[in-house]
């Protein structure tokens, strides 16, 4: 038999290199085959977005002050947006497109995928690429941006006050020629790029779906209590940035609430709660699709194991405790006490095997990322000098 270590590796798999805005990006010099010129992206498109609300919003007197309640300058939510939240999307692309090829590879390196089923993987690789590729569903996604998901802002996310984007009279809103800016080009810029990047996720969990229903080798005593698979628990952190950078714009969106509307951070808890609950179905998600073979795995190895350790037991008992062991042969220092333990170690990892590729640690790291940028909201519930009086005394 071939063997797998020798095939060659899948280098080509990215979530990343593809797409019509990939190859615009290409032609005009905003990025390479490998994603370089990261900073020119982030620096030209989070201008694009951002300055010309500045500067028409100052043209109008509302970038500082006027008559509005909400001038430019007070607007949290729309410098983390842009000037935090996008980059923070741009970033991530790089950090996916390294950690999730070296992820697609230890399916080959740890032959969990063997040399017959190759041909099965290489082909849910490359129509995983197709779907990437798809001209279509980006211009479905730009159709989706312009209509539905700009409503949902416009009536959902909005300001009710007046702001240096939009009046308000008899309850309808009015834009400023900021504000066209705003609603009709920064705002779908930042959604589209949103957008493409939950259906990048959606390319991934359906490539892991197609991926768990092949043929694979698992191992029920491998040490990651994962049956071999526990590398994909690290998968999560290559979208660390994203997480990062959603948290940022649920802190921005609250932060104008908070400072503008009169509202408090406690009035947020559900939508804290189901924004950190939405990113972490959306990562890990994707992962629990192993579940099923993993519980399977399980339920063999303990079968297999359980078998082997009772094999082993009544021959060590016969053994030793029947009388079985020849006379000269010294109890001290025989192997046979050493393969016991051995084997009571390999059937409680089977026994102990995690339902899902990922532990809770990994469960916690992802709700960490997205809730930091929210802590410091918790500052305007405690002026900064009482938080560190109650530091300085839990230290002391």
């Amino acid at each position: 038999m071939k063997n797998n270590s020798k095939l060659p590796l899948p280098d080509d798999f990215s979530l990343v290199l593809g797409g019509p805005l990939y190859q615009l990006f290409i032609r005009a010099r905003l990025t390479t085959h490998t994603l370089d010129l990261v900073k020119r992206r982030v620096i030209i498109i989070s201008l694009f977005t951002w300055f010309p609300l500045l500067f028409l919003s100052a043209l109008a007197g509302d970038a500082l002050g006027g008559a509005v309640k909400v001038p430019f300058i007070y607007d949290v939510d729309v410098h983390v947006r842009f000037l935090l939240a996008l980059p923070l999307m741009l970033v991530a692309e790089i950090v996916v497109h390294k950690r999730m090829s070296l992820t697609i590879q230890q399916f080959i390196e740890r032959r969990i995928v063997s040399p017959e089923t190759r041909p099965e993987f290489d082909a849910l690789i490359s129509s995983a690429m197709r779907l990437r590729n798809s001209v279509a569903i980006e211009v479905i996604l730009i159709a989706l941006v312009l209509t539905v998901t700009h409503y949902l802002w416009a009536s959902q996310i909005a300001l009710e006050s007046a702001t240096w984007y939009a009046s308000i009279t008899d309850g309808q809103r009015h834009y400023s020629l900021a504000g066209y800016w705003f609603g009709y080009v920064s705002i779908p810029v930042f959604q589209f790029l949103l957008a493409r990047w939950i259906f990048r996720i959606f390319i991934w969990a359906r490539f892991l779906w197609q991926v768990s229903r092949l043929d694979l080798h698992l191992v029920p005593t491998h040490p990651d209590r994962a049956a071999g698979l526990g590398f994909l628990g690290g998968s999560a952190a290559a979208f660390m940035p994203l997480l990062l950078s959603q948290g940022c714009l649920l802190a921005g969106l609250i932060a104008n609430q908070i400072f503008h509307e009169g509202k408090t951070l406690l009035d947020f808890k559900p939508e804290i709660v189901a924004g950190v609950v939405f990113f972490l179905i959306l990562v890990l998600g994707p992962l629990c699709v192993f579940a099923p073979r993993l519980a399977q795995v399980k339920r063999q190895g303990l079968l297999e194991y359980g078998a082997l350790a009772n094999r082993y037991v009544r021959e060590f008992e016969d053994k030793w405790l029947r009388g079985g062991a020849p006379l000269d042969e010294a109890l001290v220092g025989s192997g046979d006490i050493q393969s016991l333990n051995d084997l009571a170690g390999s059937f409680d990892i089977v026994q102990t095997m995690r339902p899902f590729p990922f532990s809770k640690t990994v469960v916690l790291q992802t709700a960490i990322t997205v809730l930091a940028p929210v802590l410091p909201l918790t500052l305007t519930m405690i002026s900064l000098e009482d938080l560190l009086k109650r530091l300085v005394g839990v230290l002391l």
